[in-house]
Order: structure tokens, then sequence, then C-alpha cells
């Protein structure tokens, strides 16, 4: 077996990974799964802090988490919502910062080498990308947008986890810092 044809097959099976994971991530919020989890975790603000920070993570589940947060905050202690909120999102970012540094850089790699994209891919060996691009993808990660984007930011940064959890944190916690002002004004 070739090195070119591994990393085919490689890049396929992320690619069906991908798209069972979207397919599973529908079907919850369809289902309203994540509503009703979330709702479960009322009189315990704590667990149900921690469980929507987790899923403020994904595209998917995050306009369930959004709101689970915005109500938590606004009945509660705005800091420990997001202390609690932060830890959750912490984990749910790491679990897919885990796939994104590791299996998409390589993806991304094996794409660039079939289409002949190697003046593109010149740009993630840039120094000023490697200081750019964690920067952006943690302003990402504290808006209320998916965190997706901006783990593949972190994660083609190459992003050591000892950087990228008191980073993660901070971010997290100050997104949900403003989504508990924002519910607490409405």
């Amino acid at each position: 077996m070739t090195k070119l044809y591994k990393e085919r097959r490689h890049f396929i099976h992320d690619l069906g990974v991908l798209a069972i994971s979207v397919v599973v991530a529908v079907l919850l919020a369809k289902s309203g799964a994540i509503s009703s989890l979330l709702d479960h975790t009322v009189g315990w603000e704590i667990l149900g802090a921690f469980i929507a920070g987790f899923f403020f993570t994904s595209m998917f589940t995050t306009p369930p988490a959004l709101v689970a947060l915005g109500q938590i905050s606004a009945a509660n202690s705005l800091w420990l919502t997001a202390l609690v909120g932060a830890c959750g999102a912490m984990l749910g970012d790491f679990i897919l910062f885990k796939f994104f540094r590791d299996e998409v850089a390589q993806d991304l790699q094996y794409l660039a080498k079939v289409t002949h994209a190697s003046r593109v891919a010149h740009i993630f060996h840039l120094k000023l990308f490697r200081w750019v691009m964690p920067f952006v993808g943690a302003i990402i990660i504290s808006s209320p947008l998916p965190d997706e984007l901006g783990l593949a930011m972190l994660g083609l940064s190459h992003i050591s986890t000892k950087k990228f959890f008191p980073i993660v944190f901070v971010f997290n916690f100050i997104g949900i810092i403003i989504i508990g002002l924002v519910a607490r004004a409405i």
C-alpha cells in the first residue's frame, strides 16, 4: 500500500465519521433530546450549567445550550454559571479539538497534496499564521458561534494542550458572561 493510498483511506474514513456525526447531531437536535436534557436539569443549576456548557460547543447543539445558559445565569449567580459552564464547554471543546488537531490536519495535508495547493499550504508554515490563528480561533470560541471553526484554527496552529485549556476556558467564560449579561438585560 502506498502512502498516498493510506492517506486517501484515512481521509475517506474521516469523512464517513464526520457524516455520521452530523446525522446523529441533527437527529438529536430535531428530536428535542438536547432541549429535554437541559430542561431536566432545572433545579440542578450547577449540573445544568455544566451540561449546557458542554453542548455550547457544537454547531448543532449551540442554540438550546445558549438559551439554557441564559436562563440559568439570569436566575442564579452569573459568575458561578460562567465558571461551571466554561468547564463543561472546555471538556466539549477538548473532545472536538483532539479530532481537529490530529485528524483534520492530516486530512488538510492530504487535500493539499492531491489538489496541488502547495502555495496555500505554505501559509500554514508562516510565523504570522501561528500567532494570528490561535487568537482568531479564541475569539470565535468566545462568541455564540459554534466552536468548530475556532477549534480548527487552534488545531491548525498546532497549539499545545497545555496552552489549549486556559485559552478555551477563559474565552468560553467570557462568552458565557456576555450571554448571562444579555439574558439579565432582557
